[in-house]
């Protein structure tokens, strides 16, 4: 019979981290601990209050199904159990890392990937004023990182994006506007990234309003966030999108991340994979998907002030493994 352990952590950030929505000053994540005949494995999430989610409503999700996981609940069954999101992540993650410890094998290897030495991996430019986020943006070039995700809100879209790409001219920009935009002037905005040579567009229009991104020829490749979750996603964002981005805590787990990484490029879309504010275990649960990946977000563990013990090993812009 497995033993079981749920807790909650709190990590507190070096520098607020901002986003359209506000800013968060910690990362509150939900583990899960596994333990059969002396192996752990461990898992966690992290709970998104765009999806409804607290700390509070994923422990009670989670708890509802501690009887069966000490039971021996699979994988398998488990996706049947709990829908999509943070609290069934945290349990699959889990089940992988007690499978590859029993086996004594790294999650990578035990799904048969072989990583590479490092990734490159997006750093963010939070939301601020033109001047700071050229700043920032030149910063992080100037210290290793080159591929830079760019957060924006609905004002100064061309002010901010201007001062960033005169800062950082050879960075490869990818730019993030997290739901906050609208259809009316979208064409044109798009049209204005694709003249500063940005290289992709994150989730410009709120999920429900995604009809709009249809209407025009997209000069610049599109990425659904918000609008992807798990396989279920895919047929309405056809016409719409040229990439998702796969989160562990939006498709419940590794088990459906890589089911719906495979349909997704079946399907001709393009893969991004990314993460919410998280420790380093949450990074190398997402691990065996990074060589299906065009961009890689994972920049989740650095802006902990402390992270988790052992850490991956991150310098600006780059995982190293």
């Amino acid at each position: 019979m497995r033993s079981v352990k749920v807790y909650e952590e709190a990590w507190p950030l070096h520098t607020p981290f901002v986003i359209s929505r506000g800013s968060r000053n910690e990362a509150c994540v939900v583990v899960v601990e596994c333990e059969e005949d002396g192996v752990k494995g461990v898992g966690e999430c992290t709970p998104y209050p765009r999806y409804g989610e607290s700390l509070a409503s994923v422990m009670a999700q989670i708890m509802t199904v501690v009887p069966e996981l000490q039971a021996g609940l699979t994988r398998e069954a488990l996706q049947l159990r709990l829908p999509a999101g943070a609290a069934r992540n945290a349990i699959d993650c889990a089940l992988w890392s007690l499978e590859a410890a029993k086996r004594q094998k790294p999650l990578p290897a035990l799904l048969d990937v072989t990583l590479p030495q490092s990734i490159v991996t997006a750093q963010t430019v939070v939301i601020g004023e033109p001047e700071q986020m050229a700043a920032s943006a030149q910063a992080l070039y100037a210290t290793g990182a080159t591929l830079l995700k760019v957060k924006l809100d609905d004002r100064l879209i061309s002010e901010r994006m201007v001062a960033i790409r005169a800062a950082v001219p050879d960075a490869t920009l990818i730019v993030d506007a997290n739901e906050s935009w609208h259809s009316e002037g979208l064409a044109a905005r798009c049209q204005l990234l694709a003249d500063l040579g940005v290289t992709m567009l994150e989730q410009p229009l709120p999920a429900e309003d995604d009809a709009a991104l249809a209407n025009f020829i997209h000069p610049l490749p599109v990425c659904a966030d918000e609008s992807c979750h798990t396989r279920e996603s895919l047929s309405a964002l056809k016409g719409r999108y040229e990439m998702v981005n796969i989160k562990l805590d939006k498709t419940g787990g590794l088990t459906e991340a890589l089911a719906l990484a495979q349909d997704a490029q079946a399907q001709g879309f393009a893969l991004m994979l990314g993460c919410m504010l998280c420790t380093s275990r949450a990074i190398g649960a997402a691990l065996p998907l990074v060589n299906s990946v065009r961009f890689a977000d994972l920049d989740g563990p650095t802006w902990l002030a402390v992270d988790v013990s052992p850490a991956l090993n991150f310098t600006s812009g780059v995982l190293h493994l």
